[in-house]
Order: C-alpha cells, then structure tokens, then sequence
C-alpha cells in the first residue's frame, strides 16, 4: 500500500484521484480501516478518553486531551484531519477528509456540519476523477449547528458561521457569515452589520 505521507502529499498537491490509479487504490484501503474504527466508535459506549484514542487512530495524530469528540462520527479516510487543541465536535458530523482538514485551537464545531474536500468535474466522461481541495478552519470559530463547508474553503479565525450555512467561499476572520450561500452578514468584534 502507498505510504500514508505519500498520499497526504499528493492530495496537497491537488492530484486527482482517478479510477485504477494506486492512489486511489490505497484510498480504498485506508476505507476500510476508517469503517472499522468508525463502527467501533459509534456503536458501543466510549469515555471521552477513549473515544480521544479511536479519534487518535483514525487519523494517525495524537488528538489532544484538551478536544472533545462526541460520536458518532463519519469518515471515509481519517488520516488527513488535523485538529488543534480545545477543539469540540459535536455529534453526527461528516468529514470527508481526503483532500485534508484543519482545524484550529478553540474551535466548535456544531451538530452534523459535514466538511467535504472532494469535487467531481461537471462533464460525464471525467466525473468518476475526484480532485482534492483542502479545507482549512482557523482557531476560535464556531460553526453552528448543520452547516456544509465545501472543497476549498478557509474559515478566518474568529468566525461564527450561522447554523444550515454552506459555505462556498472563504470567510475572512472575525466575520459572521449565514446563509446558503453563506455571505458575510458582519463583524463578530463590533456586532455590527457590514455593507
């Protein structure tokens, strides 16, 4: 199997994950470790201990004891979220974290957000090539309840992002952003709206 370094390389680079590639192959093995740990998690009782070191598993990094993770949790690969220290997850969120995820120090993250770095090209003949996009979300900000932030997007620390937002674009720091598309409503430091 490719080496895990190998791979996180590749997806920073962009390179597409293209049907009989070894790439994707490795990706599909990665799967299935991911299935297993995330059943394990999700369907039997675990301290926050505990599930901190199926989380530590999942993702090949030393979670911090400062992060609360509270299941169930989904993932088809794991091993390129990143998390910062006194990170909070609340339950049933998604991350499909091929493309990589990072999260930063005093985040929240609210009750089923889903986190995608993969896009798919619009035309038929190339649609099964998945190509990566990172997302990363800065420290201090607090993503409510049900959003989806998509392939490529930075969040700027600070930021509250309104509960059902989708977020296509980045947010710049300290902003407030709601909506679908989300669009920034204004600033988290004076509460007042921007024009």
């Amino acid at each position: 199997m490719m080496e895990l370094e190998k791979i996180r390389e590749l997806m920073q680079q962009g390179t597409p994950m293209e049907m009989g590639t070894e790439l994707l192959q490795a990706f599909a093995d990665y799967n299935e470790e991911a299935r297993k740990i995330t059943m394990e998690m999700n369907n039997r009782y675990h301290t926050l201990s505990e599930v901190r070191e199926l989380f530590s598993t999942l993702t090949a990094s030393k979670i911090d004891e400062s992060c609360i993770l509270l299941p169930p949790f989904y993932t088809e690969f794991g091993k390129n979220t990143k998390l910062g220290k006194n990170v909070f997850i609340n339950a049933c969120c998604r991350f499909q974290d091929n493309g990589g995820i990072e999260i930063g120090d005093d985040t929240m993250i609210g009750q089923g957000t889903t986190i995608v770095t993969l896009n798919h090209d619009l035309d038929p003949k190339t649609r099964l090539t998945a190509t990566p996009s990172p997302v990363k979300i800065g420290k201090n900000v607090w993503i409510g309840a049900s959003c989806t932030i998509l392939p490529g997007v930075t969040v700027g620390d600070n930021c509250v992002i309104g509960a059902g937002s989708v977020v296509v674009k980045d947010i710049p720091a300290n902003s407030v952003a709601v909506g679908n598309p989300a669009c920034v409503v204004k600033s988290v430091t004076d509460g007042k709206k921007l024009s």
